[in-house]
């Protein structure tokens, strides 16, 4: 039998493959430029802005979610500051102390150059967890209540940031030949691939995993059937999964040890970490 397609049907799929060339073709052939705008001594750069942005979109779902848990809004204001320096500083020494030391140490300067990148999610989680419990205890706040609404909105947040490390030209695996295959510059490519142009977008891949994640959090949240805790648990087992795996495909620099990245060791802690406290809430 031979299936005909309907005209919406047929304009459906052509809008669809239009738009799956039109995205292929920017990967592929666009080289991306870290500063926005440039106005005198003003530098706006897109890894800033996004993370700006990244951050006002997760705000703005987590005003919604702490609503449905009756938690304060000016309570959310108050400590999304905490959150942001905390996790600031922790991505930052992070970074500077386990994931690039060698670099650091001989720039030491450099070290407040966080515009360029450089901050590590696994820093900003450990800052930000500080900063939380900090937080909660001196306004006496429900711990678990607040991390289950951040748990949801950390996803989305790093979707969009993860962009961010697309136009610094970082975050990109090994060489490939596939449609997708961003360009990097020769001055962003390791010494051993500076005859490649093409490279595996890891950033895409994480930013993709992470939005998925955002979503099955937020449903979950939605059918309020989990006991106030079991959220964040499973932010770290479906975090800390996306980035043991995306690790295998990154050849950026990173500590190891056992011959095994660094960060690939901290995903697996937050797995483990996120199956104690789903088990422990539970009870």
């Amino acid at each position: 039998m031979i299936m005909r397609l309907s005209a919406s049907d047929a304009r459906h799929r052509f809008f669809l493959a239009s738009c799956y060339n039109s995205i292929m073709n920017f990967l592929h052939y666009f080289q991306p430029d870290p500063i926005l705008l440039s106005l005198g001594p003003i530098t706006i750069r897109w890894y800033g802005l996004l993370i700006a942005i990244a951050l006002a979109a997760g705000l703005a779902v987590a005003l919604k979610l702490a609503e449905k848990r009756c938690l304060k809004a000016d309570d959310l204001l108050d400590l999304a500051l905490w959150l942001v320096i905390g996790g600031v500083i922790g991505a930052r020494l992070y970074d500077v102390l386990i994931v690039d030391w060698p670099y650091f140490s001989s720039h030491p300067t450099e070290v407040l150059y966080i515009w360029q990148g450089g901050l590590a999610i696994h820093g900003a989680l450990i800052g930000g967890l500080a900063a939380l419990i900090i937080w909660c205890r001196r306004r006496r706040q429900n711990l678990w209540l607040w991390l289950d609404v951040i748990a949801v909105v950390l996803p989305l947040a790093q979707a969009v940031g993860r962009w961010g490390n697309y136009f610094n030209s970082e975050l990109f695996g090994g060489p490939t030949d596939l449609p997708w295959g961003i360009l990097i510059g020769e001055k962003f490519r390791p010494l051993i691939y500076q005859s490649q142009q093409y490279f595996h977008p890891v950033f895409l891949y994480e930013s993709i995993l992470d939005s998925l994640l955002f979503i099955i959090l937020f449903i979950l949240f939605k059918k309020n059937n989990l006991k106030n805790g079991q959220l964040v648990g499973w932010y770290f087992i479906g975090y800390g999964l996306i980035r043991f795996l995306t690790e295998f495909i990154r050849i950026d620099p990173t500590g190891l040890i056992g011959g095994i990245r660094v960060p690939q060791l901290v995903s697996l802690l937050l797995i483990i970490v996120g199956l104690v406290i789903i088990k422990a809430k539970s009870k």
